[in-house]
Formats: C-alpha cells, structure tokens, sequence
C-alpha cells in the first residue's frame, strides 16, 4: 500500500503521537519513513540586535532538530523499519508537502494538537498540509486530556 511514509517531527508532544502512529503503520506495511525537521524560525520583523546572530540561532534549531530526528531513527529502529532523517529550512507546511511530493512519499502522517473549537477554525500545520498534499496525510490527533 505505503512503501515510504513521511513523518513531519518537531519534537512536540503530538508531533510525538504522530512518529509513534507512522512508525508503527510502516512495521505493518514493511513501508520505510522519512523523518522530516523544518528550521522555521521566527521571523521578520527582527531587531537589528537579533539578525546579528541569526546563523548562531538557525544552527540551534538545526541541533535540536536532529536530535529530535534521532530519537524517531531509535522509535524506527525498535520497529526494524529502515529510516532517513532529513532537515530543510523554510515554511513547515510548505516543506512538508513540498517533500513528499519530491521525494514520492507514499503517504504522510504527523500528529495534530487538541486546539479547541477556536484552533479547529482557524487552523494549524496539519491542516494546512490536509488541504495542500497531494498524498494522502494521516493524522494522529491529540486528545483534550493529553494535553
């Protein structure tokens, strides 16, 4: 069915629900996954003070992120399902699905935050990559008591 599912991972606590679900769902399908991190930090307008050390806070993020991708290579390694960790820089929904589309991803599958009724109008990454993917997205929501 899925042969390479992609799992978006920022290390959030449903990002986390998300990689256990998508690594799971490879180990059933004998699928591999790529693990996606999205430096996306924030942005403009900055003070002049912060641009000064924007490299210092973009290799930051770049740390974090691939230990974040790490701790999923471990989750997929427990599974015996192959992982490729990746980290790209830019809008996350948009190198979300901007991947899977170049890399022929077979499916994607990221966790979703409980956010409320207000959050479920106004909408969050998940939801921007459901409405703009052109592979099927599977998302693990949280519940409101695990939040």
């Amino acid at each position: 069915m899925y042969e390479t599912i992609l799992i978006p991972y920022d290390g959030s606590d449903e990002a986390k629900k998300g990689a256990r679900h998508g690594v799971e769902l490879a180990a059933a399908l004998g699928a591999e996954v790529h693990a996606l991190y999205v430096v996306s930090p924030p942005g403009a307008p900055r003070a002049l003070a912060l641009r000064d050390d924007e490299e210092e806070v973009r290799e930051r993020y770049r740390e974090y992120g691939q230990e974040a991708l790490d701790k999923i290579s471990d989750i997929a390694a427990e599974h015996g399902v192959d992982c490729t960790t990746v980290i790209r820089s830019g809008s996350v929904s948009d190198e979300i699905v901007d991947y899977a589309s170049e890399e022929g991803m077979g499916a994607i599958v990221m966790g979703s935050a409980y956010r409320g009724k207000l959050g479920n109008i106004l909408g969050g990454t998940a939801d921007k990559v459901v409405r703009s993917a052109t592979v099927p997205v599977i998302t693990q929501r949280m519940r409101v008591d695990e939040v």
